[in-house]
């Protein structure tokens, strides 16, 4: 009983880095606009069509019949 007290408080006490994400400089790019009756995605690409940013009213925390508009 006592290991477990143990094992879980060196699993608490480990700090995790998070990764730095790589900034990105794009002179042009190409905006892709999916939407449906539920949500709405935009998805930021780069001439060749790797993903640079992207976004959807789901991940900003709408909900309901908001994530539509």
């Amino acid at each position: 009983m006592a290991e477990e007290k143990e094992a879980k408080a060196k699993v608490k006490d480990k700090k995790y880095k998070k990764k730095k994400a790589k900034k990105l400089s794009v002179d042009h790019g190409i905006a892709h606009i999916k939407s449906t009756f539920n949500n709405t995605i935009v998805t930021i690409t780069d001439l060749k069509g790797n993903t640079v940013a992207w976004g959807s009213s789901g991940a900003a925390e709408f909900k309901g019949t908001k994530k539509g508009t």
